[in-house]
């Protein structure tokens, strides 16, 4: 019986699967946190928290959403994570789910119909015990990010998360216990996966700042020693390239929340010199599948994992999953457990008996000189019932007629989209996604 399948046997699991306290957990302000005293700050903080069921951490200090989810877990309650920070979301979400508070490192502005602020000092003292969580307790309900439509919530139990994390430690963490810098957000499942659960079920630890611009990467990858891993998306690795700062020698880099270039892949490992491994997964399955985007195209999946292809879709599968997770994605099965992505069922389209796909439309798009960032989607069906292709650009040296007399040159003509619109920047959430929401409202500006 594997491993996957005994965890369902077991009633609770230690927060940390590595019991050696005195490990080094996090670097905060430059100086390392051990487990001990992070322990310690959870058990406080489970202490203060206010009797609920539902804590939504918004903190941005990594290390306190660490403290904070961890607490809350120990306090019985379920963390929710919203797709975003918005005043908006917040509401709509606690609105959602009665007995439910904010939880954050500052007060927020609005202030929410209830939250707790974390205390700038918890006082705590380095624990000598790794306390259990109950095996099937619903540590999390994570939503997805919108980019496809209204986001939708997933349920994760804690020995889902202990499962799944113990693939993402046998990959990344094997041969060695990395020093983490993330540039998403804890929030979102790709951060909260490898910056969150990767510490926490591994000897991983991890910058607690989310550094966004290159030299703060740099910067953050410099204050930590090796082996160093960068978590990041193909937004900040393109972003990387374009600015070239030194960054210390890297055991690798991860790259999610977007499809990664084979030849910005290749050009990141030339330039650093080291491994780019990108990751497929989705907020309902967290992560499925790896490849070395440099140079293979099939993703080979985790073990335990099977695909099940569908007409619209593919169900995915685990030992460790309450049931079979339907998704959007297309794809092939080859041999030896690998797999070929063949684009989402909402990115094919079929016009006047001609198809293409979104994926393959924003990639010519991104090819032409001069073009920065862009995106190709699907507008809402007019009055007759006809859905007509948009684009946003980022190309500050070209106008929107070139840009769409040079994609002609490239795509069928009933497959260019109008309107096609130059703005300074496209309305990316903080892992790099597009929701569709913000598209819309930015093709109105």
């Amino acid at each position: 019986m594997s491993a996957l399948v005994q965890s369902k046997l077991v009633t609770a699991l230690p927060l940390l699967a590595d019991a050696d306290l005195a490990r080094c957990f996090a670097w905060r302000n430059g100086a390392p946190v051990s487990a001990g005293e992070f322990i310690g700050d959870v058990e406080t903080l489970a202490k203060l928290l206010p009797a609920a069921h539902y804590a939504m951490n918004l903190c941005a200090d990594r290390y306190r959403f660490l403290v904070a989810f961890c607490a809350a877990a120990l306090a019985g309650q379920t963390s929710l994570l919203p797709s975003s920070r918005t005043p908006q979301t917040v509401a709509e979400t606690l609105h959602a789910y009665s007995g439910s508070y904010a939880l954050s490192e500052q007060a927020l502005e609005p202030a929410p119909s209830r939250q707790f602020v974390l205390p700038q000092d918890l006082a705590s003292h380095a624990s000598t015990n790794v306390p259990e969580i109950p095996a099937q307790h619903v540590i999390a309900i994570a939503f997805t990010s919108g980019s496809t439509g209204q986001p939708k919530a997933n349920i994760k139990t804690w020995s889902s998360f202990c499962a799944s994390s113990a693939l993402n430690a046998q990959l990344l963490c094997d041969q060695h216990a990395p020093h983490i810098v993330a540039t998403v957000p804890p929030q979102h499942m790709y951060g909260l996966e490898l910056s969150v659960l990767l510490p926490l079920r591994s000897r991983a630890a991890v910058h607690v700042g989310q550094p966004f611009f290159p030299a703060d990467i740099a910067r953050a990858l410099q204050s930590v020693p090796g082996p160093r891993l960068l978590v990041t998306t193909p937004v900040h690795l393109r972003a990387l390239l374009r600015a070239a700062p030194a960054l210390p020698e890297l055991a690798a880099i991860v790259s999610a929340t977007a499809p990664l270039d084979r030849e910005l892949a290749a050009e990141i490992e030339r330039r650093y010199g080291t491994r780019v491994i990108e990751l497929f997964g989705s907020t309902e399955t967290c992560v499925i599948a790896h490849r070395r985007a440099a140079h293979d195209e099939p993703w080979r999946l985790y073990a335990d994992i099977s695909l099940h292809p569908q007409p619209d879709g593919t169900l995915v599968d685990a030992p460790y999953f309450a049931g079979p997770a339907a998704l959007q994605d297309i794809v092939e099965l080859l041999p030896e457990r690998r797999f070929t992505l063949c684009g989402r069922n909402s990115d094919l389209l079929e016009i006047a008996g001609k198809r293409a796909s979104l994926g393959d439309l924003t990639r010519r798009l991104l090819a032409i000189p001069g073009v920065e960032d862009a995106v190709v989607f699907v507008l809402d069906p007019d009055p007759t019932g006809i859905s007509r292709l948009a684009a946003l650009v980022v190309a500050p040296d070209l106008r929107e007629n070139d840009v769409l007399c040079m994609l002609r040159q490239s795509i069928d003509p009933v497959f260019l989209p109008r309107p096609l619109r130059c703005v300074a920047a496209l309305p990316r959430n903080a892992t790099g996604k597009l929701p569709r929401d913000a598209l819309l409202a930015a093709l109105q500006c």
